[in-house]
C-alpha cells in the first residue's frame, strides 16, 4: 500500500484521490503524539487495512524517537494485540 504521509496524518487514497483511510496524530509535545482517529472506508474494511497503517505509525514514531498517547479505541485495542511496542505508550 503507498500510505502518503503528512506532519500528523498517514493516509491512502484510492486510484481517484478520495481518502480511504486515515490514522491522525496530532503533537501533545515535542516527544510525544495523541492517536487520535483511525478510519478506514467501508469499501476496504476486513483487509487489515487499520492494521497496516498502525504499522506505518510505529516505524514512523520509531524513526522519530517518539512516544504515543492512546486515545483512539482502535489503537488502544491494536497496541494491547501487538505486544512488543509497549514502548511507545505514554504513560
Amino acid at each position: 500500500m503507498d500510505f502518503k504521509h503528512e506532519t500528523n496524518r498517514i493516509y491512502l487514497e484510492d486510484a481517484a484521490g478520495k481518502m480511504v483511510a486515515e490514522v491522525t496524530f496530532p503533537d501533545v509535545n515535542e516527544n510525544s503524539v495523541e492517536i487520535n482517529h483511525t478510519f478506514v472506508d467501508d469499501s476496504l474494511r476486513g483487509q487489515g487495512v487499520a492494521g497496516k497503517l498502525m504499522e506505518e505509525l510505529v516505524k514512523r514514531l520509531r524513526t522519530e524517537g517518539k512516544t504515543a498517547v492512546l486515545t483512539c479505541s482502535y489503537a488502544i485495542s491494536w497496541f494491547e494485540k501487538n505486544k512488543g511496542n509497549e514502548d511507545l505508550i505514554s504513560r
